[in-house]
């Protein structure tokens, strides 16, 4: 699943191109998740402005005095990707929403149909404020703190890694992102989120910064479906933990266990990580 590096990613390489583009039309293919919840005719003319990434979401902003003021909220679902091609390209069977632009086609590609394209007067309005109102807080907001985390799971009895993932208090650890910071903090996975100590919860924090950071550096993941404007990550060959059952621990040489929290698979050093 396309996680927040990877969604960075493809920010990072539409954005330049994409803005200042006017919309010359809008393709919508087989039904995704949700509705458009406009016309077609509706963004006609609008002007593309700089793209912007809140959480695992894209948010396009259209303006201009030929549509109404607003913006498309994109979302990659469980193995979509979004890139620009160019004028004409016909689309494949998996690529269920065109919007044509004077930069290009932007294209989102979804085999699994889990992503989804809504509309908005704002982000803050409509199913896109639905939507992102229920997003914690973004991994590098300067108001993020260890003390912060620590409250938020204060008397919370469920394992730190799915409470990480949940996204409810800081976005951005995906299944992967979550294992690599939980061994670079030194934290079991399955200890109890209630449990950990400020300074525990700080350096977590900083590590699923760094691990995010690296990703993002690193172009992604690429374990199925992802790749950025045809270019696959790398980050899925840099991990310490994920993936690397069996295999010996990079620092200690223990083996790297793999057990199985809220039906996701977890990866981590029964030595390096304590409870």
């Amino acid at each position: 699943m396309p996680e927040l590096p990877e969604v960075e990613v493809t920010r990072l390489s539409l954005s330049d191109r994409l803005t200042g583009a006017r919309v010359e039309g809008l393709r919508l293919g087989k039904a995704l998740r949700w509705p458009l919840g406009c016309s077609a005719e509706q963004v006609l003319g609008a002007r593309v402005d700089a793209v912007e990434r809140m959480g695992k979401y894209l948010w396009l902003p259209l303006s201009g005095e030929a549509a109404p003021a607003g913006g498309l909220l994109w979302h990659l679902g469980m193995s979509g990707s979004l890139r620009l091609v160019a004028n004409g390209t016909p689309p494949g069977a998996h690529d269920h929403v065109d919007l044509l632009t004077s930069a290009g086609v932007l294209r989102l590609t979804d085999p699994r149909r889990f992503g989804a394209v809504v509309w908005g007067a704002s982000r803050h309005e409509g199913l896109p404020g639905k939507l992102l109102s229920r997003l914690g807080r973004e991994p590098f907001d300067p108001a993020l703190s260890g003390p912060v985390l620590r409250q938020a799971w204060r008397g919370r009895r469920a394992a730190i890694k799915p409470v990480l993932m949940a996204g409810d208090v800081v976005v951005g650890a995906g299944n992967i992102y979550a294992c690599e910071a939980l061994f670079r903090a030194g934290i079991d996975p399955r200890l109890a989120a209630g449990r950990l100590s400020g300074p525990r919860c700080q350096r977590l924090l900083q590590a699923v910064q760094d691990v995010l950071m690296q990703a993002i550096a690193a172009g992604g993941s690429s374990l199925k479906d992802f790749s950025a404007d045809g270019h696959l990550g790398n980050f899925q060959n840099l991990t310490a933990v994920y993936g690397r059952e069996g295999q010996p621990c990079r620092i200690c040489a223990t083996p790297v266990r793999r057990v199985v929290q809220a039906q996701r698979a977890t990866y981590f050093c029964p030595r390096c990580q304590k409870r």
